[in-house]
Formats: C-alpha cells, structure tokens, sequence
C-alpha cells in the first residue's frame, strides 16, 4: 500500500473494529421483553382493581350451588279432538265461518254451532278474530285454538260450557299452517326451565 496507509516498519494503519451487532440485536430484545413484562403487569393490576376475576368467582358460586331442582313437569294441554269450536263470520264475506269450520275440523277439532256473529260482533271484530269462552279455557283451550290463528284476541264471559267461539274478525285470510301450528303447540306444551338460584 500507498499513501498515508503506507507501512513502515512496526507501525500499522489505524483502523475502526467493526461495530458488534449482536449487542444491539440483544438490547432490542430485551426492550421488547420489558415493555410486554410492562404491559401484562398493568392488566394484572386493571383486573385486581376493577374485579377481573368475576369469571373465578363464578366458578366459585357455582361449585358451591346445590344441585339443580328437576325442572317442571310439562304443560298439558287439551287434544284439538277434545275442544269444541263454535265458527262465527264477523265479516261481510259470505260463506267464511263454514269454511273456516271445514277447515278446523280437517285439523282435529270438533265442530259446533256455524253460522253469522251475533249483532254484538258482526262487522265489529277489526282484527284476525276472537276467541270467546269460559275463564277456563284461558290456560287450556284458547292457547291450543290460538295456535291456528296467531293474532287472535281472548275474552271471557259468563257461560258455563267447556265449547270455545271463534268469531272471524275483518283481518282474516287464513289460518297458520299445520306445521306452524303444530310447532307453536309443542312450544306450549315445552315445561318453562326452573330459575336458577345461584
């Protein structure tokens, strides 16, 4: 060589060491690894504070509930054959209650008296029709009834019979269908689940 790097005798040209970049690569690391460590110990005392170990104590309650009541036994209900319905045509169409009876007793039910609504009724009943019968039939007859017309109003007065009327109102077009109705009575008949007290 040449120049100012020229050697002679013992001496040599100064030069830099190269720079260790494993130092570096290892203090990156270890900041990282501190600011996570950071990080998780701020939740760990966010969750001590605020309550963080609800799902603990849960846990807890439940390991200490007693075990569950057996659960209701399932509704009964009245079979469509064992209901009277007694089909009156609120409307103006003609020939709906005798139709609507037609088709109620295609679906099981039994079939009373058909004919027009009393003056009471008749072109007074605004939605999809009324079911009319004794208090009793609140929990037992009208849901059953109820599931073929879906919308329908409940009343009760003062007779004594078990048989139920059907008063078609204005808003009727037709009844739920066989699966839909039969899906809604299952659903009725579904015992409610017990309230846990735990």
């Amino acid at each position: 060589m040449g120049g100012k790097y020229r050697i002679t005798g013992d001496k040599y040209p100064r030069m830099r060491r190269p720079r260790r970049r494993s130092k570096l690569v290892l203090t990156a690391i270890a900041s990282v690894v501190a600011l996570g460590l950071a990080g998780w110990g701020t939740l760990q005392l966010i969750d001590v504070f605020t309550g963080g170990d609800k799902q603990a104590s849960a846990a807890d309650r439940k390991a200490d509930c007693p075990t569950a009541k057996p659960s209701p036994p399932a509704k009964v209900l009245p079979k469509p054959a064992k209901i009277t319905v007694n089909v009156y045509n609120a409307t103006p169409r003609g020939g709906l209650a005798k139709a609507a009876a037609d088709e109620l007793k295609k679906r099981g039910f039994t079939i009373g008296k058909v004919g027009n609504a009393s003056a009471s009724y008749d072109k007074k009943v605004p939605g999809t029709g009324i079911l009319l019968g004794a208090p009793a039939a609140l929990n037992g007859t009208f849901p059953v009834l109820g599931t073929q017309l879906p919308g329908a109003t409940t009343k009760t007065d003062a007779r004594k019979g078990a048989d139920v009327d059907l008063i078609i109102g204005t808003k009727f077009k037709s009844f739920s269908t066989p699966q839909a109705a039969a899906t809604a009575l299952t659903t009725l008949t579904k015992p409610a689940p017990a309230p846990s007290s735990c």
